[in-house]
């Protein structure tokens, strides 16, 4: 994870601690932001009617939220729970726990050179983050290749190392799966056709985020069919899907073919 600015954007999905439960509202710590306190309107809790605060949250629970209101010159940050899709905290907390992990590692890499965390992002962190984009996919590639990962993205010799080692004594490589169904629907004459193509275009699609990326498509019953994406990690598997869905739309698109999508998280 790249250290964080001050204080967030307005529509940034945040993690935060709540702190403090009061019948008007609540407030939260950010975790991201050193503590940074933020506050939880009572009308930004919940879409359907609550009888109280409480019954949605409660005091220590981690919660996602998307910032709606920044103060930078009072340094006061408003918050909404209500306007996190179901999705977006998933995969919001899964990015968070990967890059707090991540972060551990890179503090131990430090220790053994007798470093501070700040050093090494200085001398590491933030090369690794620019040439992978996430601090975890440098070091997941560093736990699969060893220190030659982190010499492509200009880290020193001597940090790469003690990275490599870290990072292999730390992570257990396991390929991820994301997933859902796709209804497909149209009237045309030759209609299986017009649907064989949008789902082959989608799966290679896919398959050019990433060699590693593994795409399985098939029927569970017309008009219905699953997709499945497999990769080494969330971030590369999420990119893919999203990919082939925007590449399926728009063939379907011009092919007079109905199509939509419906993410899931569970088998």
């Amino acid at each position: 994870m790249a250290r964080k600015k001050d204080l967030p954007s307005v529509g940034e999905l945040v993690v935060g601690t709540v702190k403090a439960i009061y019948d008007y509202g609540a407030y939260l710590a950010l975790d991201e932001y050193d503590g940074l306190e933020a506050y939880l309107p009572w009308s930004e809790v919940a879409s359907r009617w609550i009888r109280s605060i409480r019954d949605v949250i409660k005091e220590g629970q981690k919660v996602v939220v998307k910032v709606i209101r920044v103060d930078k010159k009072r340094k006061h940050v408003d918050v909404s729970l209500k306007r996190v899709t179901e999705y977006e905290r998933k995969k919001k907390m899964i990015e968070w726990k990967r890059a707090q992990k991540a972060e551990k590692i890179l503090e131990l890499a430090a220790q053994k050179l007798g470093k501070t965390l700040d050093e090494a992002y200085e001398e590491a962190g933030d090369k690794i983050v620019d040439y992978y984009g996430e601090l975890m996919a440098g070091l997941e590639q560093a736990a699969m290749r060893g220190e030659e990962a982190l010499l492509e993205a200009g880290v020193s010799p001597e940090w790469a190392k003690v990275i490599a080692e870290e990072a292999k004594r730390h992570i257990e490589i396991r390929r991820v799966k994301v997933f859902g169904t796709l209804v497909l629907r149209t009237l045309e004459g030759d209609g299986i056709e017009r649907i064989r193509k949008i789902l082959l275009e989608g799966e290679s699609t896919a398959k050019s985020v990433s060699k590693d990326v593994e795409v399985e498509i098939y029927a569970t019953g017309a008009p219905r069919y699953r997709i499945e994406i497999i990769a080494n990690d969330y971030k590369t598997a999420e990119k893919a899907l999203k990919k082939a869905l925007e590449r399926m739309e728009e063939l379907a698109k011009k092919l007079n073919v109905e199509i939509s999508f419906t993410r899931e998280y569970k088998e």
